[in-house]
């Protein structure tokens, strides 16, 4: 069995409106001290909706970090008081406009466990419909419909990148 390692102490670095940048002291197996620079979250949804059965809602954004741009699903991270069904509702129609009234939690992963202690709740959202007001335009977005073998061809040619877009697309591949 492995050991459990013991924090020491705890200091926040920075903070924003998703997560906290923060340095743990914690004791090593051996008995020094080691430090631990990570994110911490409150965590995220990711939503894979469904128009009918056979088109999925995806956006289209540009990565800054990555300098180009990333087909995805709709998420984001956990706002306050927010649990994490409605954080999902609310992502849905602010990225895309769209709403449902049929959703299913398909399973939950860690995007980055050796940087972030993040947990990305992913949903499934069936017979979605557009809603009369418009998504947020803080990001430049654009919406994409998109068939099962659509997404499939794009993921094998390398168009679908996103790490969490691929999780949470295997997730809902295992249930449906």
């Amino acid at each position: 069995m492995l050991n459990k390692l013991k924090r020491i102490s705890s200091r926040l670095q920075y903070s924003n409106p998703y997560w906290d940048y923060r340095i743990d002291e914690y004791t090593l197996p051996n008995g020094e001290t080691g430090q631990y620079f990570y994110v911490d979250s409150r965590g995220s949804t990711f939503i894979i909706p469904r128009l009918n059965q056979s088109k999925y809602v995806m956006v289209r954004q540009y990565r800054y970090l990555n300098q180009r741009e990333s087909l995805e699903f709709p998420g984001g991270g956990i706002k306050v008081n927010l649990d994490p069904l409605n954080n999902a509702k609310e992502e849905l129609i602010e990225e895309t406009g769209y709403i449902s009234n049929k959703w299913e939690l398909l399973g939950e992963f860690n995007p980055f466990n050796g940087v972030t202690n993040e947990i990305c709740f992913v949903f499934f959202a069936d017979d979605v419909v557009l809603d009369k007001k418009k998504p947020e335009l803080n990001e430049q977005t654009e919406i994409e419909i998109l068939s099962e073998a659509d997404i499939i061809q794009k993921i094998k040619r390398g168009e679908i990148w996103d790490g969490m877009t691929l999780a949470a697309w295997m997730l809902y591949q295992s249930k449906h």
